[in-house]
């Protein structure tokens, strides 16, 4: 049964144009033939076209970025959203190609993918449209569009919906999107090129990394102490190497450089590609991720192409970040017209290598599984991210890349001649190699260059200082600390080629009226005319409007021009400036002249922390503050220019370790143990003690002395039951009792006066593997008799050395 309040043809037209709205639309009251078996391709949609209602700018249909053209097979995020407070129930989402009926399949260019299956649905009635999922309000629903390939032509991306009643659908205007293939532009994609290199010779490129990834450009969350770009890899390559490309996945040296910034893993990978790669591209970290061009130069690396490899790709870690990069792929420098291509310029924005979920700079790990392949981030990717637009504009770039041509080689074949850019490419003088500085010697950035030593047009020096902050070879020399380039004052041939040399402006001329606004002007010279006779361009004369005591009347008094602007009070940073003017006349009705006559306002200086350190060079090391093993030694040198310049971060003292041949080792011993038990119950017998070597001597050391000690020691006289044996007799039968123990004849008991003994136990092990330990073994008593003294029927106990070779 209809819905209570919709006319029948109005409830048709929704049906035409939202599946949702049909489905109690079979049961009306007034029948309707729909015609469905005689319907053409997707004609429902067609006929909702004809029946729009246009001009309402409360619906807008937008592509992620706002692109003017697609890049063939690229996804792009699309949304439909109602302004507030508007809001619309149901829709209809298709992508046509221009001026087709749209009654065919091919009529519709590229894929959509359904985001959010409760919100979105494929029409079932036409599957290339989208439709809503369920019929209710919505103020915007998202898709994503996956581009047609190449050779497709322009698309309209073209969005209906349903409001109250009411029905939009329009061919121009705010729910109507045009979308043009776009022309291959470097950079912008990953396929490999269509067509094969017909350029000659070689070709020298220098490829020039601008990182802009900064808090002031990309505040959110940005990490202020860790942030960096790692080392940069790439190489120059044939199109059978890819090292890495969206839609692609990661390889093992591609996961590296962009989980842990490791650039080894990918070199590695570089070079076992043989003849597919001719130049290996290697660039330095740069830590922090950002500074001013004045601080820190723009890293860049040379690298040649040829006909077979004529593509550039390179990539670096966005750090910290789960998996974040930039760089370019399969950069084709070889041109259609078989030349060599001057110059490319590419903005770039971050991309996910597809190894990591992390959505945030320092996200804990979180390794994807499986992997997914390598995409640019959007603005859209999640509310935690960094770079997150809930409008979903376009990611402002984080990095420039500059790759210029700086020489070629060899007959060039190019079809069209050859331009002045070319020709000054191919003689411009070619600038210092890359930095050679050996990886053992470690030093602080540049500073800035200091002011020119000449203020005039003459020729001058000015000079950047760095620090060697350490020398991890000492064998290895590093190179100058300090730098020199030629320079003259401003305003004399930085602002045209020629080298003309111009003086400094003659100050201005009084102003043409004493009274009201005139005009002055002030003059400058040519020094000297360029070296070919040209002329020079420069001007000579300048004019500019001033104004003398704006109001001409009786009551107004008559002043001077202003005076020169008075030095800035502060050499660096924010401070003061001040002029004055006179009274030529006062008032003629003889009032008080009211005309200011000092003017102040504040003037801005460089930045203090931009004004170079001028530093002394560094003293001589000091002796080394041991004379064996190791220790340290010092330097220092001095400020040259005054404090006030700015606060200097240099450091003015260094220390390093040094290392002398090593002191000797002397042996080291442990402490001595307990005198052992005398190894006689009676008579005259011997104690031990020992101890161990801790430590062998080095370098010359002393040698290790002895480690046993052994001592007489007496109880008693030996006594016999009385009967008074002699000591000789005793000691026979001892020496008989230790031959018996030792042969082994532990069935004989050992007889003592008045007791009977069991045989000697066997000795234990020895308390330590070297260095002098001890055993021992036991005899006890097995009878004692009546007649037995307690001094002479007793346990005993035996204590022998073993083991006393050193450790």
């Amino acid at each position: 049964m209809a819905k209570r309040g919709l006319h029948p043809r109005v409830m048709l037209l929704l049906c035409l144009i939202s599946t949702a709205a049909c489905d109690t639309f079979g049961s009306t009251e007034e029948p309707t033939d729909t015609g469905a078996k005689s319907d053409g391709y997707c004609s429902r949609i067609l006929r909702a076209q004809s029946a729009r209602r246009d001009g309402n700018s409360e619906f807008r249909l937008r592509v992620e970025g706002d692109p003017e053209s697609y890049q063939p097979g690229s996804t792009y995020r699309v949304t439909l959203f109602a302004t507030n407070p508007s809001y619309f129930r149901g829709f209809t989402l298709i992508a046509l190609k221009e001026g087709a009926a749209g009654d065919k399949e091919e009529d519709y260019l590229g894929n959509f993918q359904i985001i959010d299956e409760e919100e979105t649905q494929f029409m079932i009635n036409c599957p290339p449209a989208v439709t809503e999922g369920t019929p209710r309000r919505r103020t915007s629903i998202q898709v994503f569009w996956t581009a047609p390939p190449s050779g497709s032509g322009c698309v309209l991306l073209k969005a209906s919906i349903v409001q109250k009643r009411i029905i939009y659908f329009q061919d121009e205007g705010t729910l109507t999107k045009k979308m043009c293939e776009k022309e291959s532009l470097y950079g912008d994609a990953t396929d490999k090129p269509l067509h094969e290199c017909c350029a000659c010779g070689t070709a020298k490129y220098r490829v020039t990394f601008y990182g802009n990834w900064s808090e002031k450009i990309h505040p959110k969350d940005y990490p202020r102490r860790a942030n960096h770009w790692s080392a940069i890899i790439g190489a120059s390559h044939s199109k059978n190497y890819v090292l890495w490309e969206y839609g692609g996945l990661a390889s093992d040296g591609v996961r590296q450089v962009a989980e842990l910034g490791s650039p080894f893993k990918m070199e590695e990978e570089i070079r076992q590609k043989g003849d597919d790669v001719l130049t290996v591209i290697k660039m330095k970290a740069q830590w922090p991720a950002w500074q001013p061009l004045n601080v820190r130069a723009a890293p860049s690396a040379e690298f040649s192409v040829d006909r077979t490899r004529h593509l550039m790709s390179f990539l670096t870690m966005l750090g910290p970040s789960p998996d974040w990069n930039v760089g370019l792929s399969a950069e084709d420098l070889c041109t259609k017209e078989c030349g060599w291509a001057q110059k490319v310029v590419q903005d770039l924005i971050p991309w996910d290598a597809g190894t990591d979920s992390g959505v945030s700079y320092e996200s804990p790990n979180k390794p994807t599984v499986p992997e997914d392949k390598i995409r640019p981030l959007t603005s859209l990717d999640h509310p935690q991210s960094p770079f997150y637009d809930p409008e979903g504009g376009a990611i402002s770039p984080v990095a420039r890349v500059l790759v210029e041509r700086i020489a070629r080689k060899g007959e060039q074949c190019n079809i069209v001649p050859d331009n002045v850019d070319d020709i000054v490419a191919d003689i411009a003088q070619e600038e210092k190699e890359e930095d050679d500085t050996p990886e053992t010697c470690i030093y602080s950035n540049w500073s800035p260059w200091s002011a020119c030593s000449s203020a005039t047009c003459e020729k001058g020096k000015r000079m950047r200082q760095r620090m060697l902050k350490a020398q991890l070879d000492l064998s290895v020399p590093c190179p100058h600390t300090q730098d020199f380039e030629p320079c003259m004052g401003p305003g004399c041939s930085d602002e045209d080629a020629s080298t003309c040399m111009m003086s400094e402006w003659i100050t201005w001329s009084p102003c043409s009226m004493s009274c009201g606004r005139g005009t002055r002007s002030r003059e400058r010279y040519v020094k000297q005319f360029p070296d070919d006779g040209s002329v020079c361009t420069l001007t000579t004369e300048e004019t500019e409007d001033c104004v003398v005591n704006e109001e001409c009347f009786p009551s107004s008094c008559l002043v001077t021009e202003w005076g020169e602007w008075d030095a800035c009070s502060a050499t660096c940073g924010l401070g003061m400036k001040r002029r004055e003017r006179m009274v030529k006349m006062p008032p003629a009705d003889g009032s008080i002249c009211g005309a200011e006559v000092l003017e102040v306002e504040k003037c801005m200086m460089p930045e203090c922390h931009t004004i170079p350190c001028m530093l002394t060079m560094w003293s001589e090391w000091s002796d080394c503050s041991v004379t064996c093993g190791k220790g340290l030694r010092t330097r220092q040198r001095m400020l040259k220019s005054p404090v006030e310049l700015g606060d200097c971060t240099e450091e003015l003292d260094q220390v390093e370790k040094c290392m002398l041949p090593e002191c000797p080792i002397e042996c080291v011993m442990s402490d001595w143990s307990e005198w052992s038990e005398c190894n006689k119950s009676c008579g005259k017998g011997h104690t031990i003690r020992t101890r161990t070597v801790k430590s062998e001597p080095q370098f010359g050391g002393d040698h290790c002395p002895e480690s046993i000690q052994r001592k007489k020691c007496k109880i008693r006289k030996c006594t016999r039951g009385g009967l008074g044996n002699s000591d000789e007799k005793k000691q026979r039968k001892e020496q008989r009792e230790k031959r018996r123990s030792k042969q082994g004849r532990t069935e004989v008991a050992s007889e003592h006066p008045g007791c009977k003994m069991r045989p000697w136990s066997n000795w234990t092990e020895c308390t330590k593997v070297c260095g002098g330990g001890i055993q021992e073994r036991l005899m006890t008593v097995k009878q004692r008799f009546k007649t037995a003294q307690l001094s002479s029927c007793k346990d005993r106990k035996e204590i022998r050395a073993c083991n006393v070779h050193p450790c």
